[in-house]
């Protein structure tokens, strides 16, 4: 029996009030995150965003956000940032039209399993340099860099410490602060 793909045309006639993934061609739910995955995604942000804005490299996007990876595969991380070398990435508005600089999931009971394995193939087939896993119940980030098409872990960070990125040089952020108190 033939599977049903669906495509990036299909998707955009998806509810607006509900959001969606489509990964190999598959529509996949996603529920709203709870509340602690909320605050993280509210401090990093802002740590990223007065980064990036503060030295003039590009933008930060937040989930829901469109990153159009293929025809069959579209996602919504997290965080995401492109730089301005890349803005192309951003003609026509709707969507991130192609693989970001660097994607951030903050892992979730219900989507954990697909951000270390699905999408984390994904970004490395398409081409994103750099990939944070936030881990809320181990208080953990991993910084994964892309080489030679797959990502290798370059550092992991946990409570007390402070992370850093390739991508984003310069950035530093403290896990407590990242976190919260527990």
């Amino acid at each position: 029996m033939l599977a049903l793909k669906f495509t990036y045309e299909d998707y955009k006639h998806t509810p607006e009030d509900q959001r969606y993934e489509l990964l190999d061609g598959e529509l996949i739910v996603a529920p709203a995150p709870n509340l602690g995955h909320q605050r993280i995604d509210a401090r990093l942000g802002a740590l990223l965003h007065t980064f990036v804005q503060k030295k003039g490299l590009g933008e930060i996007f937040h989930a829901p956000c469109d990153v159009v990876l293929s025809n069959t595969d579209v996602v919504q991380p997290d965080l995401l940032f492109v730089a301005n070398q890349r803005a192309h990435l951003l003609i026509g508005g709707d969507s991130v039209l192609g693989a970001p600089d660097l994607v951030v999931e903050i892992l979730s009971p219900s989507t954990a399993g697909r951000d270390r394995t699905l999408k984390r193939a994904l970004y490395a087939k398409y081409g994103v340099q750099e990939y944070w896993l936030v881990d809320p119940d181990a208080r953990t980030v991993v910084v994964l860099r892309l080489g030679a098409g797959a990502f290798a872990v370059e550092a992991i960070y946990g409570e007390g410490q402070t992370m850093t990125s390739s991508t984003l040089g310069g950035f530093s952020a403290d896990l407590n602060e990242i976190f919260g108190p527990r």
